[in-house]
């Protein structure tokens, strides 16, 4: 194999490592635009035990309670992973409606 050959499937070996490390340790903590938040916000975060790779409040609210309403966004805002934070970007909705299914709620 030569050198270039090499050093491009090392290249491509990190980033595949990364990746799958990306993966398996961070998710997508996304917020809707909404009154309090009224630009959103996507957030990259320490993923706990059992959290899945999108999420979001509504995603939260489905899960629990089959539904989202303004209650429940308020309570589960409360329980967002603002202590596991990496990067905070600008709202992305296909990570939101990645966590929700595809499905979008009102603000």
């Amino acid at each position: 194999m030569k050198t270039g050959t090499r050093t491009v499937v090392s290249i491509v070996a990190v980033l595949l490592a990364m990746a799958v490390c990306f993966h398996m340790f961070l998710g997508f903590y996304t917020i809707q635009p909404i009154g309090a938040l009224p630009e959103g916000r996507t957030l990259i975060v320490w993923r706990a035990g059992g959290e899945p790779f999108f999420n979001s409040p509504d995603a939260v609210c489905l899960e629990r309670v089959e539904g989202v309403s303004l209650m429940c966004r308020l309570v589960t805002m409360g329980q967002a992973p603002v202590d596991r934070i990496v990067v905070r970007l600008p709202y992305m909705e296909w990570a939101y409606l990645a966590s929700t299914g595809g499905r979008k709620f009102d603000r």
